[in-house]
């Protein structure tokens, strides 16, 4: 995980629960976003802070420096972001947030995987710690943003042993803000998270499979798995 994500409310939805965090130089719009089927190597609005105020900016998903001769990481590790060699400098410069409504999850089945929208019990809108490089970094092509992964527990552990480290809406401003130091930001990454027991799944059709399947009945739940 993660490797596929709604945004499917306006920016508006998202930006209401940050209201009084921070100043937004983001226009205001309550068009839905109603992208069903995010997926990687596309571009996502993400969330950021710099010149004091809150930006909204399409930046690529995947990361890939021009030493790293692999296929783009879209993941990375909260245990070890801090002090790897890949993500060091963007953990302590690029801290970002995907705003989403829920990711979906692939659950093995015998041959076959079956895949699980998850998403928050009360349908709240969630906040994905990320790190990256926005667009006005002039990074290359392919030096985009990477989602913040931690361990599953409980229940969720049953799909799969990573999941997105999902922020509370109060601590957004704090670990996107440039002040916040690389060690109070992993403090945040512990202490703000929200746990396994604030989600809710059901399994979905496998057109999910496609990312040019777009249409709104991919997070409704179905009735006979892999079938």
């Amino acid at each position: 995980m993660c490797g596929r994500f709604t945004q499917i409310q306006s920016r508006e939805a998202w930006l209401s629960a940050l209201e009084g965090q921070a100043e937004r130089n983001i226009a205001w719009d309550e068009q839905p976003i109603g992208r069903y089927n995010v997926a990687p190597g596309s571009h996502v609005l993400l969330l950021n802070h710099r010149d004091d105020a809150l930006h909204l900016d399409p930046v690529f998903w995947g990361y890939a420096p021009p030493w790293w001769h692999k296929a783009p990481l879209i993941n990375a590790r909260v245990e070890t972001a801090a002090e790897s060699k890949m993500f060091r400098p963007l953990w302590q410069h690029g801290r970002a947030v995907v705003m989403a409504d829920g990711w979906y999850e692939w659950k093995r089945e015998g041959e076959k995987k079956q895949p699980y929208y998850i998403y928050h019990r009360q349908r709240q809108p969630l906040f994905f710690a990320a790190i990256g490089h926005a667009p006005y970094a002039r990074p290359q092509e392919k030096e985009g943003f990477v989602i913040i992964t931690a361990a599953s527990d409980r229940g969720m552990v049953d799909l799969h042993d990573r999941r997105p480290l999902v922020l509370e809406a109060q601590a957004v401003s704090e670990w996107l803000h440039p002040d916040t130091s690389a060690q109070r930001a992993g403090e945040l990454a512990g202490q703000a998270a929200l746990d396994a027991q604030q989600f809710s799944w059901h399994p979905v059709s496998r057109a999910v499979g496609n990312p040019h399947h777009q249409q709104p009945e991919l997070v409704d739940p179905i009735e006979d798995p892999l079938c």
